[in-house]
């Protein structure tokens, strides 16, 4: 075929494994002069096309003309619409705080190669047979992005470049092979005998790291999905040269695939409207900010006096937050096994912030009040996902707050296209305990940036074994992270820190009771966060 723009049309579909007929080619064609698309901005343009033909229910591999033709249909409804919207947008109309026992669940369909939705009843007394789906669902949903990534993908690379392609192998393709070298991807785990081994749907082989000389970034745990490369032996191992966390899939990579699936159970959007939303906050709403504090220890005498202050500065400023996170633990000691004293003083502190709020009605009018539990807190179970703090302690603060949400932990926000997610452990400890393997030789930023970067690329909030963190296996999917969240409030004990990572926004507010008071703000409009100071002492204010 000599026609370069030809060429670019049937490039861009196969990227996402469809072909093309003839009249489908002709009509994508017509579409491009109708629209005088320049050539720099065709393989862009039929990519938004490609992207939103394969979100329609009736999309077939090979393009349908029909489907094709009613998709560009609704793009031109759509910038009509967008034309005639002038509305001032209202923020309270689309903001949602999710609760993990509410998320719909959807399973990964090997025949279908997508999602489908569960609708039998979840139950927190979980089968042995869900527990093993929730495991062959983190590995299929890593694997699907591990295939689309380009240096794994063949339809994406020219003919002539296949030499380059690395093909993933599966276990049981190792044996009677020794001498060869293969790529693996698989969970870290341990075998009977209590060696390290990766296992894949097919079966599992011991890892050898005696001759790896450095491994790639992240912390590699048992409970983790990783990519081993290395030589199969004699002795039945699998001698590493190489391992590394599987490639993480940007957010609108994944929406563009499956912006069809509510995996929130809010209504999903498309991309044009997450693209219009995304526009219109940053024009019409951008001094709108949310506010995370986590570790607030409502024992300790200097916290309630922080909160005033903050309150006061939020007043004085006219800088009234929108929402306000308020992650626990609220106690600064454990008080699960704690006497009646302890379970009175409990309650008692909850009253306190509750009149505390309420003698700010300017925020109690407008600013939404979330309440998420951390590890030590009271709540109905203590496996994740945990449920919210037990309702007879906090009665005045739902007395008293008209807007005031009690979340499971982890829980989320979506505010228009925009997807928070919060979860309130301490991850980083917990990772670091729990590696196997290859200990990291790194700095405390270095380590900040691994633990981001290994729970995003894991797709998941805790890729442990079960028996390190207990998770409820109906519910593992509220922990899953993919398609990637616009924004991650990992609330740790751990330092405080940023970082923005494959399109993601990740950060810890850090405790709030330190040696001065410590928040973040994040701001929808700029899908950023700042770190924030409070100084009692020298009255300084937020910096």
């Amino acid at each position: 075929m000599s026609d370069p723009r030809q060429r670019a049309i049937i490039k861009v579909f196969r990227k996402y494994s469809n072909s093309l007929g003839p009249d489908a080619l002709d009509l994508l064609e017509q579409i491009l002069d109708e629209n005088e698309i320049d050539e720099e901005e065709i393989e862009s343009s039929i990519d938004t096309i490609a992207k939103e033909y394969n979100k329609q229910d009736d999309a077939a591999m090979k393009v349908d003309v029909e489907v094709l033709r009613r998709v560009y249909e609704s793009f031109q409804d759509q910038d009509q619409r967008s034309e005639a919207d002038v509305d001032t947008i209202d923020p309270e109309g689309h903001l949602f705080v999710i609760d993990a026992f509410e998320m719909p669940l959807w399973h990964w369909s090997v025949e279908r190669g997508t999602f489908e939705r569960v609708n039998t009843p979840l139950t927190v007394s979980a089968s042995p047979e869900s527990r093993v789906s929730a495991v062959r669902d983190r590995l299929h949903i890593i694997k699907q992005c591990v295939l689309r990534n380009e240096h794994f993908a063949p339809s994406t690379l020219p003919s002539g470049d296949h030499d380059r392609l690395v093909t993933l192998k599966s276990t049981k393709q190792l044996l009677g092979r020794a001498g060869e070298r293969f790529l693996i991807l698989g969970m870290l785990t341990h075998s009977k005998e209590g060696k390290l081994c990766i296992e894949d749907a097919d079966g599992s082989v011991e890892l050898d790291f005696s001759k790896l000389d450095e491994p790639g970034e992240g912390l590699f745990t048992e409970g983790c999905f990783a990519l081993v490369e290395g030589e199969y032996t004699e002795d039945a191992t699998l001698e590493i040269i190489a391992i590394g966390q599987p490639p993480c899939e940007p957010r609108e990579m994944a929406r563009s695939i499956y912006g069809h699936i509510d995996f929130m159970g809010k209504g999903a959007t498309s991309l044009l409207e997450d693209g219009q939303f995304a526009i219109r906050i940053r024009d019409e709403l951008p001094d709108l900010h949310f506010f995370f504090l986590s570790d607030v220890w409502l024992d300790h005498p200097q916290t309630l006096p922080g909160l005033q202050k903050m309150f006061d500065n939020c007043i004085e400023n006219s800088f009234i937050p929108k929402v306000i996170v308020l992650c626990g633990n609220f106690s600064s000691q454990s008080i699960s096994h704690g006497n009646s004293r302890d379970i009175q003083r409990y309650q008692d502190n909850f009253d306190a912030l509750a009149d505390l709020i309420a003698s700010y009605p300017s925020m109690t009018r407008t600013t939404h009040f979330v309440f998420v539990p951390g590890p030590r807190d009271i709540t109905g179970n203590s496996v994740l996902p945990r449920r919210p703090l037990v309702s007879s302690f906090v009665s005045r603060l739902k007395s008293k707050i008209p807007k005031v949400h009690f979340a499971t932990n982890p829980c989320r926000i979506k505010f228009f296209n925009q997807e928070i997610v919060i979860f309130r452990e301490d991850c980083m400890s917990k990772m670091l305990r729990n590696v196997v393997g290859v200990k990291p030789d790194a700095r405390s930023d270095d380590l900040k940036r691994f633990l981001v970067q290994s729970i995003l690329d894991q797709g998941h909030l805790s890729p442990l074994i079960n028996n390190v963190q207990p998770i409820l296996s109906d519910f593992d999917h509220s922990l899953r992270l993919y398609p990637l969240p616009t924004a991650l409030i990992l609330a740790d004990k751990y330092d405080r820190y940023k970082v923005t990572y494959t399109g993601c926004h990740v950060f810890n507010p850090g405790s709030f009771v330190g040696n001065s008071f410590v928040f973040s703000t994040y701001k929808p409009a700029e899908t950023n966060s700042e770190e924030c100071v409070l100084d009692l002492e020298q009255e300084e204010g937020m910096n």
